[in-house]
């Protein structure tokens, strides 16, 4: 069974899934680093540039959006006359476009979506095509096309056609009072809709029609530069991703996001809704499982296991892996069976870690060599069991001929890591730093270096407590021999802001 935990600040949202006492999933977001990819304004045109076959659309930003002709599809000019995009379609140019200027004019309102949040001095990304994401589905409501995922095996989806047409057909018939309107709108299922039922999957098409009813009324009654809808905030996705038939409960520490949240719930999601709980309790509701305590173990590389042993987690660009170590662990009767306990505790620890730091990407596993083939079945048939728990999706081959697993698990945000961590100033995200040994070796060749080029009074060595320690201890032999050979004084001076790698040669 599973509770979710929902911590409120002004600052940042942080939410915790906790299933039979242990926190399986941390989700973070910060009120000042939301994004805006997803949200829908009503935009009014400002400039068109015909030689760079683009607009610059004013959303009521601190700068104009840009919208280029190829992400133009029947742009939708709520409450004014139709633009001329019809009687202008022979007028296409040599990439079988209609010129952005057949299409667009300047003052026009336009119905237009971010896809690319601002970055530097540019403005967002634009695009007409408007889709809103729904837990199971995406729904297109300038198209009439269904869609399912590429992810979904082929033999599937002809079956899954079908039941999304019945669906779509009878939400839209019942929208309009019985009888099927000729744009009952496009959806693509996603692939955790895969195996929803017709219940979940109506309920969805409800909800995503139901909020575009809403964008359309507001995009007539709204003014210009408007934003009309905003993709769904943590909290709000909590109701909508987040809950299953296995929840118990969802609490939450914040009467007014309470309130909020349930008025959201009742009108989109009531099963959901009725899930909801006002924390009022004394200590901090992330106490309740020491969640801080969990989410601090979650960025060290080393997590222990309750048998003595422990993993060792490297997330790297490319990908990240997990070794699996015995460590202390001696109880079992024989190095086999120590062997395979240790690797059955392992399989269910990566899995939640996974999880817990929202890892995704490709994932190597090295668990510690099994003799025995029935050992490797089984500890592989339980990594896969604990893998289904997950709500993203995931892939896991056999062992390698190396004894390596291979597993995939999609990326869906960032890791917990690159949210809460930044490089360290130090080691510059390496994670080591030269020894101060090392360190004194680079300053003297550098001395060396700029003797030959310059001819100051004296050099100054500026450098942590720990190098500038090392030259007047074990190193200060080398030291006096530099500065005889160069003929220059060479005093020492430490800096304790300083990291151990840094240093600076001063000219005096």
């Amino acid at each position: 069974m599973q509770d979710i935990l929902i911590n409120w600040s002004p600052q940042e949202t942080r939410v915790a899934v906790v299933e039979h006492g242990a926190v399986q999933e941390l989700h973070l977001e910060r009120t000042l680093e939301r994004g805006l990819v997803g949200n829908i304004y009503l935009g009014k045109v400002s400039r068109v540039l015909p030689g760079m076959q683009s607009a610059f659309v004013d959303i009521g930003l601190d700068r104009t959006a840009f919208l280029h002709v190829a992400d133009i599809v029947a742009p939708f000019t709520p409450g004014s006359r139709p633009s001329s995009i019809s009687a202008d379609r022979d007028h296409r140019n040599a990439g079988g476009m209609v010129p952005i200027e057949k299409q667009v004019f300047e003052g026009q309102s336009l119905l237009v979506q971010v896809i690319k949040d601002p970055i530097g001095t540019k403005g967002a990304r634009l695009s007409t095509q408007i889709s809103i994401a729904g837990r199971l589905l995406v729904f297109l409501p300038q198209d009439n096309h269904i869609g399912v995922s590429q992810k979904i095996p082929p033999d599937l989806r002809d079956a899954l056609r079908s039941r999304m047409q019945a669906l779509i057909e009878a939400a839209a018939a019942a929208e309009a009072g019985g009888v099927v309107p000729a744009n009952t709108g496009g959806f693509i299922l996603r692939t955790n809709g895969e195996d929803s039922s017709d219940a979940e999957l109506a309920e969805d098409i409800a909800y995503l029609r139901k909020t575009w009813s809403r964008i359309r009324e507001l995009s007539v009654r709204m003014p210009p530069m408007s934003l009309l809808h905003q993709d769904l905030s943590l909290l709000q996705r909590v109701l909508r991703d987040m809950t299953s038939e296995d929840t118990q409960t969802i609490r939450i520490d914040s009467r007014e996001q309470f309130d909020s949240l349930l008025k959201f719930g009742l009108e989109f999601m009531p099963q959901a809704a009725g899930k909801l709980q006002l924390y009022k309790g004394e200590r901090p509701i992330f106490d309740l499982y020491s969640i801080d305590e969990e989410i601090a173990k979650a960025l060290g590389r080393r997590v222990d296991l309750k048998s003595g042993g422990y993993l060792v987690v490297d997330q790297t660009e490319a990908l990240t892996t997990v070794d699996v170590n015995t460590g202390g662990f001696v109880g079992a009767r024989n190095f086999d069976d120590t062997i395979f306990k240790t690797n059955l505790e392992a399989a269910q620890a990566i899995a939640r870690q996974l999880r817990l730091r929202n890892l995704g990407g490709i994932v190597i596993v090295d668990f510690i060599d099994m003799a025995r083939d029935d050992h490797r079945e089984q500890v592989l048939a339980e990594f896969r069991k604990q893998l289904a728990r997950d709500r993203v999706k995931t892939t896991a081959g056999g062992f390698s001929q190396l004894g390596l697993v291979e597993m995939t698990r999609k990326r869906t945000r960032e890791s917990l890591a690159h949210m809460l961590c930044e490089p360290c100033i130090a080691c510059g995200g390496q994670g080591i730093v030269k020894t101060a040994r090392s360190v004194a070796y680079d300053v003297l060749r550098e001395i060396l270096r700029e003797a030959r080029q310059f001819t100051p009074r004296e050099f100054r060595i500026v450098s942590s407590p720990q190098v500038i320690e090392l030259f007047l201890d074990e190193e200060s032999q080398h030291l006096a021999g530099l500065s005889d050979f160069i003929g220059k004084p060479i005093s020492l001076q430490a800096e304790p802001a300083m990291g151990q790698g840094q240093y600076d040669i001063v000219l005096l």
